[in-house]
């Protein structure tokens, strides 16, 4: 299957990289405290991606690497897919601003201090920063960091984040999966090798998965991304080929209670219920009624129809997935 590429249009894959570099986020640090998306600001028209605060008695960070050393104080997490300007850095830094004045002001009514080094600090994620844009905000690496965090004065608590600089160690994983190119490609990699069970692992793919589809309906995909597309697409089939056998599983055991062949049936249902949900849900932004109508015809499809429909559905058109389902004598 081809997919489309008509050259990098950045506006176009800003939103749904915003989007997956949030929900990325909160599914990695929600075990560790508390995490709030495009948390607004008090008394301003401005919010911050995303505001975390840990809770000691949640678990232990350290399986996030240096995102886990990043996060042990409050902090707000500002992702890039490209290079910031000086103005989206300057409009990070306001945000801080205000977050730390409202602290101040409730510490303030409740007659306490925070000590300086409790107050949030300030991370920006960008998958590239030039030598010129690092010495304008007189941006530096400090001793006990490494290469590609670099660090603004010390009393503004934000350092940058260059993620193509950071280096290639377990311990910059899951910053790297927010990077591109070459440097995201390496990360997926990594993270394959991973055993299926590993509690982050099937869920940032299926991440991936989704703002792979979302930005391939701009069609404005690079070839970079193109590759990562179809890297997990074919992932995520065979996936979807271990979700049948395990649907079948399960039917084998409702079948002990309810009819082997019934049984098998009802666990396959299932999980086709579940991958399609997903890939709708990609597509056309969620599952309306007409939608889900379909969902429960595809899912009573013959193993054959449904298995040459599924590799369509990433790509075919609404109106068009209509059609061929009455092709099928899906829909009535």
């Amino acid at each position: 299957m081809s997919l489309p590429c008509a050259g990098l249009n950045p506006k176009m894959t800003n939103i749904p990289y915003d989007q997956f570099s949030k929900q990325y986020l909160e599914e990695l640090l929600a075990p560790f405290g508390e995490v709030n998306i495009s948390q607004e600001i008090a008394g301003e028209a401005r919010q911050v991606d995303v505001f975390f605060v840990p809770d000691r008695s949640f678990g232990d960070r350290r399986s996030l690497g240096i995102l886990g050393e990043m996060t042990t104080n409050p902090c707000l997490l500002e992702p890039f897919r490209h290079q910031p300007t000086p103005t989206d850095i300057r409009n990070c830094l306001l945000k801080l601003f205000l977050t730390l004045a409202d602290r101040q002001r409730q510490a303030k009514r409740d007659q306490t201090k925070i000590p300086e080094a409790q107050l949030p600090t300030l991370w920006i994620l960008t998958s590239t920063a030039s030598p010129k844009l690092l010495q304008n905000f007189k941006a530096e690496l400090l001793p006990d960091w490494p290469e590609g965090i670099y660090f603004l004065g010390e009393s503004l608590r934000t350092a940058i984040i260059a993620i193509n600089q950071l280096p290639v160690i377990p311990d910059t994983l899951w910053l790297r999966i927010l990077g591109k190119g070459k440097t995201q490609q390496q990360a997926i990699d990594e993270l394959l090798t991973f055993s299926p069970d590993h509690p982050q692992r099937q869920r940032t793919l299926e991440l991936l998965l989704t703002w792979g589809i979302t930005i391939e309906n701009t069609a404005y995909l690079t070839q970079s991304e193109q590759e990562i597309m179809i890297k997990l697409r074919a992932l995520y089939q065979e996936n979807i080929q271990s979700a049948e056998q395990k649907g079948i599983q399960t039917g084998i055991q409702e079948g002990i209670k309810q009819g082997i062949k019934q049984g098998i049936e009802t666990g396959v249902q299932s999980e086709r219920r579940a991958t399609l949900e997903t890939i709708f849900s990609a597509r056309f932004g969620g599952v309306d009624p007409e939608l889900m109508a379909v969902i429960d015809q595809v899912i009573i499809l013959s193993s054959n129809d449904y298995s040459q429909l599924l590799p369509q559905l990433f790509s075919i058109s609404r109106e068009d997935l209509l059609k061929q389902l009455e092709g099928l004598g899906a829909v009535d």
